[in-house]
């Protein structure tokens, strides 16, 4: 992962014989970085060349708080090699367990059979109230008021970090999704605590805090880790993320 999200040409050179590659293009957790158009594009040529699959997972697309929707792979892919996977966990409830695919047609007989051997389908009550909910429009109006939420939830924890300067977090404003990262101060992050890394020390304090967070350097296989925090702010009041961000920032000190 950089800037411009998945390495197509780091990856391809990791393994020449990959069959697939599952990736979250549109906000990649746990960095929040979107792929570029021209990552996109090298992506689904690498697949189209080796006759490899994309599994693009557009987990939470809806929740974009600047500029136009980003187009999906899927909707680019001119060979068929993309399997699109998506979920209403995150905009309706997670109890509702409802998800989709668009699967290319190759797939489409072998996905089919594949289901029916996992398990019985959803619940058609909770599938037909969902149709009911789309079709209506009802669910487009629904996404507004939920982003207009989560964005001021997601500026409220960002107001609780600032103000630390060089000895604070630094933090990139996500423009998607659900999360944010707050990386420590350099100075800080260079400090373990018993062979311990400092965020996941800081993410016990934070717990003791009364604040959930998840540490960075965990999420991390074999790159060299950076520290920072892993943060949600969907489901909460900006009030309640100010203070929080505020009990994190005085953590630091």
């Amino acid at each position: 992962m950089d800037r411009e999200g998945l390495d197509v040409a780091a990856g391809e050179a990791a393994d020449a014989q990959a069959a697939a590659v599952y990736c979250t293009p549109s906000h990649q957790f746990p960095l929040g970085v979107t792929m570029s158009m021209r990552r996109r594009l090298a992506l689904i040529d690498w697949a189209r060349r080796h006759g490899a699959w994309i599994f693009e997972d557009d987990y939470d697309s809806e929740m974009r708080f600047a500029g136009p929707p980003l187009t999906a792979m899927q909707g680019i892919d001119d060979a068929g090699r993309v399997v699109y996977l998506g979920t209403f966990s995150k905009v309706l409830f997670p109890g509702l367990r409802v998800g989709y695919m668009v699967v290319p047609e190759a797939l489409l007989d072998d996905v089919i059979a594949l289901r029916r051997r996992m398990d019985r389908q959803p619940s058609t009550l909770g599938a037909g109230a969902l149709a009911d909910l789309l079709d209506g429009g009802h669910f487009a109006a629904h996404l507004r008021r939920i982003r207009r939420r989560a964005q001021a939830a997601r500026d409220g924890l960002i107001e609780g970090l600032s103000g630390g300067g060089d000895k604070g977090f630094s933090v990139e404003v996500p423009e998607q999704g659900l999360h944010l990262v707050a990386r420590l101060p350099t100075a800080l992050a260079a400090i373990t605590d018993g062979g311990e890394a400092a965020d996941v020390a800081l993410c016990a304090r934070a717990v003791a805090a009364g604040v959930d967070a998840r540490p960075l350097s965990s999420l991390y296989l074999s790159a060299s880790p950076q520290a920072g925090l892993v943060l949600g702010f969907s489901g909460f009041e900006p009030d309640r993320l100010r203070e929080a961000g505020r009990r994190l920032q005085d953590l630091l000190g």
